[in-house]
């Protein structure tokens, strides 16, 4: 059924991009417009209102990116069959909870064997001052004071967040504007492309290698002058290479000659066999360090820690006033005092080297087959296959679940992550044959 620019012009009271988006909502929430209803062309229902084209595409775009309408060009723009569902990080919410008879090396997580107890951390963290007070602090002197230590660049001002994405989804909502455009390692962990997609950014993918990403290729997409270079400086969470200090240094050449923001996501923290490393040395005024806990000390305790200059720190602190506010002066202290705490720190070392193991394991079984592993560390690795639906399809047949490379690609992909932070030996025995067979077949 196609529906008449006229009659839906009429029911249009406001005249820029946002209002049209509202209530075009608002008509397919109440069944004005019914599921399937095909939508006058941009041209027409533009000229019918006496809005400009371009405002009227803005109002799709962002219809169409929360699943509201679809289609375009030819096939014509109808309002979805999956109306009410509003914007959903695509990627994460197609993750899958598998049950106890599948393998699940889909999830680079840590092993829960190899985390700190939270007890005594947080029987510590409850007894720190100013508990309980609205007072809304960048963070727990006390963390400050233990992270500066060792923080990898002499930061102006440090802010505790509920964990390394909302950091991310935090900073980039503060400084970035939807739909500007943004240099992004490639591949990427599939929750930073959420992000990325849902504010409409524009994406320029900058490729990696081994050591990180590619200098020349960033080179080429500052040439286009993003608002923001975003990349891991230590550990990478879509493949487990390890950028290297050459490499660091390089990409520091190719950014000294711009303005662009940088925004260091270290979301692998520190079960990284590399130190902590920023470009925050050299470029001060210009990077945000993320560093997150989560997959060292816990996740539970949903921390992690950004640096940058006090201003940018001030602007993002003020964008929190909209949501949180403050990161629970309870987990702060937890961390604070597991930082500190001789045996969590052995307990962290055991795991740093026990990760590595366990990826370098797998890494051999598979360059014994002919399989070409990169160097890396961390949780997982990326592996390459002759197709990736024969490989997904196969390993789930035998009980196995991976993530496919597609997830952190912009395009098709002929990789599939595997992670390794469980892979013990008996896990290592049970798959390793299975995932021989899905990358070489296909």
């Amino acid at each position: 059924m196609g529906m008449d620019a006229n009659w839906l012009a009429a029911r249009m009271s406001g005249r820029s991009a946002r209002a049209i988006a509202h209530e075009v909502s608002a008509l397919i929430r109440s069944g004005e417009l019914p599921v399937g209803a095909q939508l006058p062309t941009i041209r027409e229902l533009a000229r019918e209102m006496g809005v400009s084209p371009a405002t009227v595409s803005q109002a799709w775009k962002s219809l169409r990116r929360h699943r509201v309408i679809e289609g375009s060009g030819r096939r014509g723009t109808r309002v979805s069959a999956s109306v009410g569902g509003g914007a959903r990080p695509e990627r994460m919410a197609s993750v899958a909870n598998y049950g106890p008879d599948i393998i699940d090396l889909s999830r680079a997580a840590p092993d829960t064997r190899l985390l700190p107890a939270l007890e005594p951390a947080l029987a510590a963290g409850a007894a720190v001052a100013g508990l309980n007070s609205y007072d809304r602090e960048r963070i727990l002197p006390a963390l400050d004071r233990c992270l500066r230590r060792d923080w990898p660049y002499d930061a102006g001002a440090l802010l505790a967040v509920n964990g390394g994405y909302n950091g991310i989804y935090t900073a980039l909502h503060a400084l970035i504007r939807p739909g500007a455009v943004i240099a992004v390692e490639h591949p990427t962990p599939m929750r930073l492309l959420d992000i990325l997609e849902d504010m409409d950014l524009t994406i320029l993918p900058v490729d990696c290698d081994d050591q990180g990403p590619r200098p020349d290729l960033l080179a080429q997409a500052l040439a286009q002058r993003p608002s923001a270079f975003l990349f891991q400086p230590r550990l990478h969470g879509a493949t487990g290479h390890m950028l290297t200090p050459a490499r660091l240094t390089e990409l520091r050449d190719v950014l000294a000659a711009s303005d662009t923001l940088i925004i260091e996501d270290d979301g692998v923290g520190d079960l990284a066999m590399l130190p902590r490393q920023s470009l925050g040395r050299w470029l001060p005024d210009r990077v945000i360090h993320i560093l997150s806990f989560s997959k060292s000390l816990g996740p539970d305790l949903r921390l992690a820690v950004m640096s940058s200059t006090v201003p940018l720190i001030e602007e993002i602190q003020a964008f929190r006033l909209f949501s949180s506010g403050w990161t629970s002066r309870i987990l702060q202290g937890a961390a604070c005092w597991l930082l500190q705490d001789a045996q969590a720190q052995a307990l962290l070392d055991r795991a740093r080297r026990t990760y590595q193991d366990r990826r370098d394991a797998l890494a051999t079984r598979l360059r014994d087959d002919a399989i070409p592993i990169g160097p890396g560390g961390g949780l997982c690795l990326r592996a390459p296959v002759r197709s990736e639906s024969y490989a997904l399809v196969t390993l789930a047949a035998r009980g196995i679940a991976v993530q496919p490379g597609s997830k952190s690609s912009f395009g098709p992909s002929h990789h599939v992550r595997i992670a390794t932070g469980i892979m013990d030996e008996r896990v290592l025995q049970a798959t390793a044959p299975h995932i021989v067979l899905a990358c070489k077949g296909g």
